[in-house]
């Protein structure tokens, strides 16, 4: 009786649940205005979906979600809802340093809670905040007697664009990392790309698709499947699984910004917000500010890292650029090449650097003494060729070396292909990684939380991608992570659209130490760079980092003093910004009111051709006078030509209440500071 009882509640239950997959009802929630939409269904194979729309229109079409495993079945069917939750949510925070000080932080979430239908039972939480201006989903997955943590495979995570538009993105997993010019192609036509993708639909919507909060997982990129929907593609591991989880887990989240124009984008602090709250408490000993350094003329080919008769880190060569640095106000200089390590064949093999030994022809004391004494700190540099794990065993003494040496900022590296970080485990076991993989993910959280503990911040460089850890780990004020100046200097150099695209693709991570400032415009072997003066000045404006470097020589900042006065002026922290008008690979215009101070500066730059930028000074405090000191192309300034120096310096007083109209040259700029009036 017990066994056809048992029999009979069964095939109830297995007949109610067929029901609720037939025809489940979608569960839907809204951002707090009401714009933005989404909402979870099921079909009738018991797949789940999510689609995301704004102002009643479709960005997202049903698009599906779950895992693929290495060693256990897929988890995507035979899904049924198992409960819903949901909250409000509003507070402001005040960042430390940045962008802005003060950002708001209000979205509704919805936690849709699901449940395997078969035997296996296991069970997962999609979970979506929905901002006014885009929406995270990540999944949240408890511990479980089926799903006891997991080796993940693969994400089965899709983005199904409702209409075709315009893609920005550069390829993922190619050997040169993410040091790749963007490609410019219609969505439809997208290959394998790294995040940030940034996307102008067919209705003009702007859509950033990327992620925040990377932490103990391996990044995503994204790869079209059919038409216009993209997929999830997890950057591998050195084992089989690309990630592998234990116990109660989540993923990062999945994030996309949505807004009417390009500068929207930009705006947004969706992904900041996303990120857990400052875990280092105060953190006022890291001071943003400029730094000189010995660098552009080893990426010139004119000194050299290694030791020898071209050494560029000699006590010598540090001592001028302190001096220059002092008498300039500029409060930091960068030395690269000063560690016993570098000579040899270091690419991709950096297991003779040692962090903590100088070469003989380079006294860290002294010099350590000596900038102190003229107000100057010295900024370290940690490059591991790779050597992930040598690295890791000198954590203690690196930093411990930096905090002793008055060095408030380590600068790392990790110079080796995609897919060649060398990891060695406690066993001897050597593996090799990817830059994004979840081994290193993991690698350079430990670097930050490691230069904590001696109040040493860092700027990454050949890192993984930003997704918004500066919030939650500030002393990680910068990383490099894409083209910067130094494809400048070298054959294939930047085009004059690259910083164009980059405001609204690579500068949605976070800060870029891109290296600015090189008034001389010429590379190795006298190679004239494809920027105007005036662009190289305007960049200290529109590309953001608390730590950036005048990266030109000090002989030739003093050919270019003039241009150079605007370098010494611009700060580098903010109270808000404001993008003023633009459009992705062709145009940026964008204010910044100083921290602490009533000044605001203004930087704008276009790309290969002519135009004019117009915009409203309603940025300025109402009633308040300023003198707007002006650094603007001339009217023959040309990057092709020799008058690509050619610039027109000017001041006039304005208010807020006036409108300007500014050329900007072919692969030109503009750069302003408006001064209040005293």
């Amino acid at each position: 009786m017990r066994s056809l009882l048992a029999t009979l509640l069964g095939a109830a239950l297995t007949l109610a649940a067929g029901s609720a997959l037939a025809d489940p009802a979608p569960i839907r929630a809204t951002s707090p205005d009401g714009s933005v939409a989404v909402e979870v269904s099921l079909d009738g194979d018991g797949r789940v979906a999510y689609a995301v729309s704004r102002r009643g229109k479709a960005v997202l079409a049903p698009s599906h979600l779950g895992f693929l495993f290495t060693d256990a079945p897929k988890l995507d069917r035979h899904l049924a809802f198992a409960g819903e939750e949901r909250r409000d949510f509003d507070e402001s925070w005040e960042q430390p340093w940045g962008e802005w000080r003060t950002i708001r932080n209000h979205y509704r979430e919805l936690k849709v809670r699901l449940r395997e239908t078969t035997a296996l039972a296991r069970t997962f939480t999609v979970a979506f905040r929905i901002y006014d201006d885009g929406v995270g989903l990540r999944y949240e997955v408890p511990d479980q007697t089926n799903l006891h943590g997991a080796n993940i495979a693969e994400e089965l995570t899709e983005f199904a664009f409702a209409q075709d538009g315009k893609a920005w993105w550069k390829p993922a997993f190619l050997w040169n990392r993410e040091e790749y010019l963007y490609e410019e192609t219609a969505l439809s036509a997208l290959g394998t790309a790294d995040t940030p993708v940034t996307i102008r639909l067919a209705d003009g919507t702007h859509v950033a698709l990327h992620e925040a909060a990377l932490v103990d997982y391996s990044g995503m990129a994204v790869a079209r499947s059919t038409g216009t929907t993209l997929r999830a593609v997890l950057t591998p591991g050195a084992g089989r699984a690309k990630v592998i989880k234990s116990g109660s887990w989540a993923t990062p989240w999945r994030t996309l910004i949505l807004a009417d124009d390009a500068g929207g984008l930009y705006m947004s602090h969706l992904m900041l917000n996303l990120n857990e709250p400052n875990r280092l408490g105060d953190v006022s000993w890291f001071k943003p500010g400029k730094f000189v350094g010995v660098w552009w003329n080893m990426i010139k080919g004119d000194w050299t890292w290694a030791r020898g008769p071209k050494h560029g880190a000699t006590s010598a060569n540090v001592r001028r650029y302190i001096d220059f640095a002092a008498a300039n106000h500029i409060p930091n200089v960068l030395v690269e090449g000063w560690n016993i390590g570098w000579d040899g064949d270091w690419f991709g093999n950096g297991n003779a650097m040692d962090f903590a030994r100088p070469t003989e022809d380079f006294d860290a004391d002294a010099l350590a003494a000596y900038a102190k004494a003229k107000g100057v700190r010295l900024i370290g540099h940690n490059e591991t060729g790779g050597s992930a794990s040598h690295y890791e065993a000198q954590f203690d003494k690196a930093f411990k070396f930096a905090a002793d040496h008055g060095e408030m900022v380590v600068k790392t590296g990790y110079v080796t292909d995609a897919g060649q970080i060398e990891r060695v485990d406690a066993d001897g076991t050597a593996s090799r990684e990817w830059h994004e993989g979840q081994w290193m993910a993991n690698h350079y959280l430990k670097v930050v939380q490691a230069a904590a503990k001696y109040h040493v911040a860092i700027d990454s460089h050949e890192p993984i991608k930003g997704t918004g850890l500066h919030r939650t780990w500030p002393n990680w004020v910068a990383r490099e992570g894409s083209r910067g100046m130094e494809y400048n200097s070298w054959a294939g150099k930047n085009p004059p659209d690259h910083e164009a695209k980059l405001f609204y693709t690579r500068m949605l991570e976070g800060p870029m130490d891109f290296t600015p400032g090189v008034l001389s415009l010429t590379g190795q072997n006298g190679s004239a760079i494809l920027s105007t003066e005036a662009k190289q000045l305007a960049l200290y404006v529109v590309l953001y980092s608390p730590v950036v470097m005048a990266a030109d020589t000090p002989e030739n900042y003093a050919r270019h003093m003039p241009a150079f006065q605007f370098i010494r002026d611009v700060p580098t922290d903010w109270e808000e910004s404001r993008v003023l008008n633009g459009e992705v690979g062709h145009s940026v215009t964008i204010a910044r009111k100083q921290r602490g101070g009533e000044d605001w500066f203004l930087g704008a730059i276009g790309d290969e051709t002519a135009r004019t930028t117009s915009f409203k000074l309603d940025f300025l405090t109402p009633g308040k006078r300023y003198v707007a000191e002006i650094y603007r192309d001339a009217p023959d300034a040309d990057y092709r030509t020799e008058k690509r120096h050619a610039m027109v310096i000017e001041k006039k007083v304005v208010t807020g209440a006036e409108a300007m109209s500014l050329p900007i040259a072919p692969g030109g700029g503009l750069a302003i500071r408006f001064k209040a009036a005293r």
